[in-house]
């Protein structure tokens, strides 16, 4: 998982907070970023599975909402599915 040099920033920023807020301990941004490092690498294909199962699962609702849509403008025939 790749990140922008902004998004690091960010993401190190929010770590150093959350040690400093929860944990009360002081981490510097070099231990920040390379535990940012191995939460990309090693949890973050958990999360962005999920964010692709997620997704699949809304692309299919729709799907059956066009399906469904599309049934109720057939027009009668005597063809039966």
């Amino acid at each position: 998982m790749k990140f922008s040099k902004q998004e690091k920033e960010i993401i190190v920023t929010k770590i150093q907070g959350y040690f400093r807020d929860e944990l009360d301990q002081s981490i510097g941004s070099f231990d920040a970023q390379f535990l940012l490092d191995f939460f990309a690498e090693e949890i973050g294909p958990y999360f962005y599975n999920r964010g692709l199962y997620d997704a699949a699962a809304v692309l299919d609702e729709k799907m059956d909402s066009i399906t469904d849509a599309i049934i109720e403008i057939e027009k009668p025939t005597e063809f039966v599915r």
